[in-house]
């Protein structure tokens, strides 16, 4: 027999505040909606306002409740204003999920300044300084839950790697070195690790039909990865069903990474 009320308190996120950054679309869109979908009440902040809107509008048909936050999280000064912001709807987070990225990979010996000021700033500073926001005070209450979003470029180099794989490679640090200050205190930290996945952020790849086949054979399953098949992962990271899981990197690949 099927315990529902064993299931709702293993993995619901009633009574949760969760903000998702790049949740307007891809993976983040995906996984601001799973966690919505499981009880959280969910801030979503990105740059576009009319995808935001899009987003927030779907899950409040729905009946949860959501809010959106448009913010540029490629300055310091414009992390801190979103994170602000961030808390007006619903107050302090006790899930934070970092799926924003910038994916831009041009050759390492055409790679500017420029190039590398932008994609760490994006990928890896913002996370820190969300993570040195909110951190802290999760660890006050006694629960929190952090979750980046990486690549396998953090783990391996293909598709020219560049400073985005740098970039995610030093978040996965991140969450090691965020897990080691806060687990003691019931916050934990860990990333996501996607395949090829067929969202915006890969318009580059998807817009190649062998390289996308080619990617397809290898993994195990024999497809590339959607936006939607992160969000069981995510509800788990997020719930109090990973309590004893912090510091991890967890692939959802399709195998990808072991075949």
């Amino acid at each position: 027999m099927i315990s529902r009320d064993y299931l709702f308190d293993m993995f619901s996120l009633d009574g949760r505040v969760a903000i998702v950054t790049g949740g307007s679309s891809g993976i983040g869109r995906a996984v601001a909606g799973a966690l919505a979908r499981a009880g959280a009440q969910v801030v979503v902040v990105a740059r576009r306002e009319e995808e935001l809107a899009a987003t927030v509008d779907e899950l409040v048909a729905e009946g949860c409740r959501a809010a959106w936050v448009s913010g540029d999280l490629g300055t310091r000064d414009g992390v801190r204003a979103a994170a602000e912001a961030a808390t007006e709807a619903f107050g302090e987070p006790d899930i934070l999920v970092n799926s924003a990225g910038i994916n831009l990979r041009p050759p390492m010996g055409e790679l500017g300044e420029d190039v590398w000021d932008t994609t760490m700033a994006v990928n890896l500073e913002a996370p820190f300084l969300l993570g040195r926001r909110f951190g802290p005070g999760m660890a006050e209450r006694g629960f929190g839950r952090i979750i980046h979003i990486t690549s396998q470029q953090a783990h391996r180099a293909f598709v020219q790697s560049g400073a985005y794989g740098v970039s995610k490679g030093a978040l996965e640090s991140l969450a090691r070195s965020q897990a080691e200050a806060w687990s003691p205190y019931g916050v934990t930290c860990n990333t996501l690790v996607p395949g090829f996945v067929m969202t915006p952020l890969n318009t580059r790849l998807s817009n190649d039909p062998e390289k996308v086949a080619a990617l397809a054979a290898r993994t195990m399953v024999g497809r590339n990865g959607l936006a939607e098949d992160f969000a069981g992962a995510a509800v788990f990271l997020a719930s109090r069903a990973s309590a004893y899981v912090t510091g991890q990197s967890v692939f959802v690949d399709g195998g990808l990474s072991v075949h």
